[in-house]
C-alpha cells in the first residue's frame, strides 16, 4: 500500500504554530520544591503545525503554511530553520516573538510539555484574509489554537468554508475545549484524530462508550463525522460513513514520542490529498509516526524514499 502513487489532487492548508522545543531527558518528572538534573538533548523547531508541515514537505506534498513568524531570538531560529528546509509561511508579523516549549522526556520515552505562548496564537482578521479559500481543500488545525483566545476567529473562518475538510488534532487540550465551541466545530464535520488517552477523555466528557468500536459507532451516529483513534503499537482505528476498521502498526524502537501525533496527521493529510481512502491514509500516518518516534525530536519526518526503503515489503 505504501508504494501506491502519492500524487497530490487536493490543496492543503496548515494552520498553527511554529515554536522552539528544548528537549531534555529527565529521570523523573519534577515535584513541587524539588531540584532535578536534566540532560539536554537538543533544541529543535517544533509546534504541532510545523511538524505537520515538515511531514507534508518531506512526503512531496505542497501545502500553504500559515505558521505565524514574529520578531525575536526564537523567531529567528524558527525562520532560519524553515528556510533551510524549503518551507515558507504566509504569516509574518512584528507583534512579538515566537513561543517556546520545554519537553521533558522520561526513560520510557513519554514526554511532558511546559509551554510559553508567542505570536502563534495572535490570530486576527487580516491573517485569516490571507488564507486560500479552496472549496475542495484540506485544512489542518490544532487544539492549541482552538483553545486559545483566537479560537472564535478560527472557528468563524472554518464555518465560512463549506466543502473544506478539516483535520483537527486537539491533543492534550481536548479537555479544555468549551462545550459550545466543540459543538460548533463538530457541526463542520471535521476529521478528528485522538490518541487513546484523549479518546477516553472525550468519551467521558460527551457521555460516549469507552470501548473503541462502540465509541466510533456512537461518534458517527451523533456527529456524522470521521474519527481516528491512534493506539501506538496497536495501530489506529478509523471510523467514517464509508468504512471502519483498524490500520496496522509498524513496529519500531521508541526513542521519544515528541511529534508522533503531529507527524501521523501529516501522513494522513498526505494520503487524503492524493485521493487515498481514509484507511490507506491512516496506514500512511502510522508508518510516518513509527519513523518519527524512532528518532529524536518532532521535526524528523521521513522522505518518501526513506519510508519506502524502511517498509519496502508493504
Amino acid at each position: 500500500m505504501l508504494s501506491a502513487p502519492l500524487s497530490q489532487q487536493r490543496p492543503v492548508t496548515v494552520i498553527g504554530s511554529a515554536v522552539i522545543d528544548v528537549i531534555a531527558d529527565a529521570y523523573a518528572l519534577p515535584w513541587r520544591g524539588c531540584d532535578i538534573e536534566l540532560q539536554q538533548q537538543s533544541v529543535n523547531i517544533g509546534g504541532c503545525a510545523l511538524n505537520v508541515a515538515v511531514a507534508l514537505k518531506r512526503l512531496g506534498i505542497n501545502a500553504c503554511n500559515a505558521l505565524p513568524l514574529g520578531q525575536g531570538v526564537w523567531a529567528d531560529i524558527v525562520r532560519n530553520n524553515l528556510t533551510r528546509q524549503g518551507i515558507s509561511s504566509i504569516i509574518d508579523t512584528d507583534q512579538g516573538d515566537n513561543g517556546w516549549c520545554l519537553a521533558l522526556v522520561e526513560p520510557d520515552g513519554e514526554r511532558t510539555f511546559m509551554s510559553f505562548t508567542g505570536v502563534e496564537n495572535a490570530w486576527n482578521d487580516d491573517w485569516l484574509a490571507r488564507l486560500p479559500r479552496d472549496a475542495n481543500g484540506l485544512v489542518y488545525l490544532s487544539g492549541y489554537q482552538l483553545t486559545a483566545p483566537c479560537a472564535e476567529l478560527l472557528i468563524n473562518w472554518l464555518e465560512s468554508m463549506p466543502g473544506v475538510t478539516a483535520l483537527i488534532d486537539f491533543g492534550p487540550r481536548i479537555a479544555d475545549v468549551p462545550e459550545a465551541l466543540f459543538a460548533r466545530i463538530m457541526a463542520c464535520q471535521p476529521i478528528i484524530t485522538l490518541n487513546r488517552q484523549e479518546a477516553e477523555i472525550v468519551a467521558e466528557q460527551q457521555q460516549l462508550p469507552k470501548d473503541i468500536n462502540e465509541l466510533g459507532n456512537a461518534w458517527l451516529t451523533r456527529w456524522n463525522a470521521p474519527l481516528i483513534v491512534r493506539q501506538d503499537k496497536d495501530g489506529a482505528w478509523y471510523f467514517s460513513a464509508e468504512a471502519c476498521g483498524q490500520a496496522k502498526a509498524f513496529p519500531t524502537t521508541v526513542v521519544d514520542t515528541i511529534g508522533a501525533g503531529d507527524s501521523h496527521a501529516g501522513g494522513v493529510l498526505a494520503g487524503l490529498s492524493a485521493g487515498w481512502s481514509l484507511a490507506d491514509a491512516v496506514t500512511l500516518g502510522n508508518a510516518v509516526a513509527s519513523w518519527v518516534v524512532s528518532h529524536r525530536g518532532g521535526d524528523c519526518a521521513p522522505t518518501r524514499e526513506e519510508l519506502l526503503l524502511a517498509h519496502k515489503h508493504v
